[in-house]
C-alpha cells in the first residue's frame, strides 16, 4: 500500500509537472543535469565503464566529454518525457519530423503491413507518438510492461495517446493475427536486452558479446513484411528528424541472423557517429555468454 501511495504522489506530480511549458522544463532540466552528474553521480559507473569499453578508440578525455553530453541529454530527456503526458499534436509535428515516408505508405497503399525498427537513441518516447501521428496505417508499438504497475499505467497512458496501439512483447504475434486482414505499422526497440533466459543470439556490439533480441527476425521471415529503420538525428534542444531507412524489404530470402545482424550493425554505426543520444545508464552487458 505504501508503494501504491508513493506511487500515486510520483504520477501527482508528473501530471503538474507537464502542465509547464518545455522552456520552464529545459531550466529544470539544467538543474537535474548539475545534480546527477556532480551531486549524485547517477549511474556514473556504469556509464563510465560503458563508454570506455564500447569507445577503445576514445581517450580518457574524450569520454569525459561525451559523458557529460550524454547526461545532459539524460536530463532534457527526463522532462521531454514528462511533457508527453501534455504535448499536443502541433507541438509533436513541429519537433519530431520525419522524412522518407514515401516508401512505407506505398506499401500501405497495396493494403500491406510495414515494420519498424528502432532503439533506445534520442527521444524514442517522442518517436512513438510522432509515428501515431505520421503515418496513415494502424500503429502498434511492442513494449516491455513496467514492474511497477502505477507507472507501467500511466506509460500506456502517454504513448497511447494521438491512435497508437500499445502491445506487450508477448502478445505481439497474436496482434498480427487480429491485424492481418488490415495495414499495420508495428514497432521494435531492438536494443532491448533480453532476459538472461531469453538470451539465445549473442554477436559482437561496440566490441561487446551481446545478447540480442530476435523478434522482429521471426516476424519478419513469417510474414515477409518488409522492415525499416527509423534513424533518429538529435538536431538541437528539443528537436529532431527521423530518416526511415529500408533495411530489409524480403525478409523471407534472409539466412539466419541475417536480419538481426543489420539492425545491430546499423545500430552501431548510428552510436558510433554520435554516441551522446544512446542510453548508456542502462546495464545492457549484465550477462555475458556461457561457453562449454
Amino acid at each position: 500500500m505504501l508503494k501504491k501511495a508513493i506511487s500515486n504522489v510520483g504520477l501527482f506530480l508528473l501530471s503538474a509537472l507537464s502542465l509547464l511549458p518545455l522552456s520552464i522544463l529545459y531550466v529544470l532540466a539544467d538543474v537535474v543535469y548539475l545534480l546527477i552528474y556532480y551531486v549524485f553521480g547517477y549511474r556514473r559507473k556504469v556509464v563510465r565503464e560503458n563508454l570506455l569499453k564500447a569507445l577503445p578508440e576514445k581517450n580518457l578525455a574524450e569520454i569525459i566529454i561525451i559523458e557529460k553530453r550524454f547526461y545532459k541529454y539524460l536530463a532534457d530527456l527526463i522532462f521531454e518525457i514528462v511533457k508527453m503526458n501534455n504535448i499536443s499534436r502541433s507541438e509533436i509535428r513541429k519537433r519530431f519530423i520525419f522524412h522518407n515516408k514515401a516508401q512505407i505508405e506505398a506499401y500501405f497503399a497495396d493494403g500491406k503491413s510495414v515494420l519498424i525498427c528502432s532503439a533506445h537513441y534520442g527521444n524514442w518516447e517522442w518517436g512513438t507518438l510522432g509515428i501515431g501521428l505520421n503515418f496513415s496505417a494502424d500503429h502498434y508499438p511492442i513494449y516491455k510492461p513496467l514492474s511497477n504497475a502505477v507507472f507501467d499505467g500511466w506509460f500506456r497512458k502517454v504513448r497511447s495517446r494521438f491512435g497508437n496501439k500499445l502491445i506487450a512483447m508477448r502478445q505481439t504475434l497474436r496482434a498480427l493475427q487480429a491485424s492481418k486482414n488490415t495495414s499495420s505499422l508495428f514497432s521494435f526497440g531492438n536494443d532491448q536486452a533480453p532476459s538472461k533466459d531469453e538470451s539465445h543470439y549473442w554477436t559482437s556490439f561496440l566490441h561487446q558479446q551481446t545478447s540480442v533480441q530476435l523478434g522482429i527476425e521471426k516476424i519478419a521471415k513469417k510474414t515477409n513484411q518488409p522492415i525499416f529503420y527509423l534513424k533518429v538525428n538529435y538536431i538541437k534542444r528539443g528537436y529532431y528528424e527521423v530518416d526511415c531507412i529500408p533495411l530489409c524489404l524480403n525478409p523471407a530470402e534472409t539466412a539466419a541472423f541475417e536480419i538481426t545482424e543489420m539492425h545491430t550493425r546499423f545500430l552501431e554505426k548510428i552510436i558510433r557517429a554520435e554516441p551522446a543520444y544512446w542510453l548508456w545508464s542502462h546495464k545492457r552487458w549484465k550477462y555475458q555468454p556461457k561457453f562449454n
